[in-house]
C-alpha cells in the first residue's frame, strides 16, 4: 500500500492493483504476506475510526478494511461512544480534537466500558507534554497529522496483538515465570502468588519484555524500542512512567521484583 500525505493532515492511499476497497470478510492471509489478525472466535477484527474530518475517516476507513477488518466510523465523541457500545471494538483510531468534546474525554467514557480496549490517538498536536498528556489518560499509542496511513496499521496491528483480543494462527502457547509472577502470553492473564492482576495492553507487553529478559538490565532505549516499536520523541519519561505503573500493580505489598540500576536502565527478578 502507497501513501501519498494531503493538505491539512489528510492522507491519500491507493493499494497496488486496486481501486476499490477491500470487503470485511476474512481472508487467508493479510497484505503483503503478513499473517492475518483474527479475534478468537476467527471473525475479523473490529475496530472503530473516531474523527470528524470525514474524507480521513474513509481513507483510514478504507486502509483497515484492506487488512481484511471489519470498520465502523463515528463523526463525533457522543457518536464514539455510542458505536462503541453496540460494535464492541478490538481497537480505536481516535482523534484528539472532536466537535463536542476533546479526545481524552471520550477516552474516559470509552475505558468505563471497554477498560481494555487499546486507544490509538490521532492529532495535530506534536508537542512531547501533548503526547504524554495522551498516553498518561489512557492512551496505549499516539501518530501525528500529517501520517502514512502504513504506519497507522502497523501501528494497530502491535497493539491489538498486544491486547490479545486477536490471534495469529501460527501462535503458540506459551507461559512464562519469574518466581511468583506468571505470564500467559496466550490468555493475556498475569497472576501473582495465585492473585490476578490486570494489566492494560501496553502494560501487558512491557512486562512480557522484562519477562522473557529476567535478571538482565534493559535500558530505556532497548524498552522504548520494543515495547514502543519506535524512538517516542527521545523521551524516556514514557518509560518511568509505565515502569510506575507495574510497580503498583506488581510489587505493592509484596516484595519488590522490578528495580531499576540508575543510569543504566530496569530489571525483573524473583522476589527475595
Amino acid at each position: 500500500m502507497t501513501t501519498t500525505t494531503a493538505p491539512q493532515g489528510r492522507t491519500d492511499t491507493a493499494p497496488p492493483g486496486r481501486t476499490d476497497t477491500a470487503p470485511p470478510g476474512r481472508t487467508d492471509t493479510a497484505p503483503q504476506g503478513r499473517t492475518e489478525l483474527l479475534r478468537p472466535d476467527r471473525t475479523p477484527v473490529r475496530v472503530l475510526v473516531v474523527d470528524d474530518e470525514a474524507p480521513l475517516a474513509e481513507l483510514l476507513s478504507m486502509a483497515l478494511r484492506y487488512e481484511g477488518w471489519e470498520v465502523r466510523s463515528a463523526g463525533d465523541g457522543a457518536g464514539a461512544v455510542r458505536a462503541a457500545r453496540d460494535f464492541r471494538p478490538d481497537a480505536v483510531v481516535l482523534d484528539v480534537m472532536l466537535p463536542d468534546m476533546d479526545g481524552l474525554s471520550v477516552l474516559g467514557r470509552l475505558r468505563r466500558e471497554h477498560s481494555d480496549v487499546p486507544v490509538l490517538f490521532l492529532t495535530a498536536r506534536d508537542a512531547v507534554e501533548d503526547r504524554i498528556a495522551g498516553l498518561t489518560a489512557g492512551g496505549d499509542d499516539y501518530v501525528t497529522k500529517p501520517f502514512s496511513l502504513e504506519e497507522v496499521v502497523a501501528r494497530l496491528r502491535g497493539l491489538i496483538r498486544r491486547s490479545g483480543t486477536a490471534l495469529a494462527a501460527e501462535r503458540s502457547q506459551s507461559t512464562l515465570t519469574v518466581g511468583d509472577l506468571v505470564l500467559d502470553e496466550d490468555s493475556h492473564e498475569v497472576s501473582r502468588g495465585g492473585d490476578a492482576i490486570h494489566l492494560t495492553a501496553t502494560e501487558f507487553e512491557l512486562l512480557r519484555f522484562l519477562m522473557r529478559n529476567p535478571r538482565r538490565v534493559l535500558s530505556k532505549a532497548q524498552i522504548l524500542d520494543r515495547v514502543w516499536n519506535y524512538d517516542f520523541g527521545g523521551q524516556a519519561n514514557v518509560v518511568e512512567l509505565y515502569i510506575s505503573y507495574l510497580r503498583k500493580k506488581i510489587d505493592a505489598g509484596r516484595t519488590p521484583m522490578i528495580h531499576t540500576r540508575r543510569g543504566a536502565g530496569y530489571l525483573i527478578k524473583p522476589g527475595e
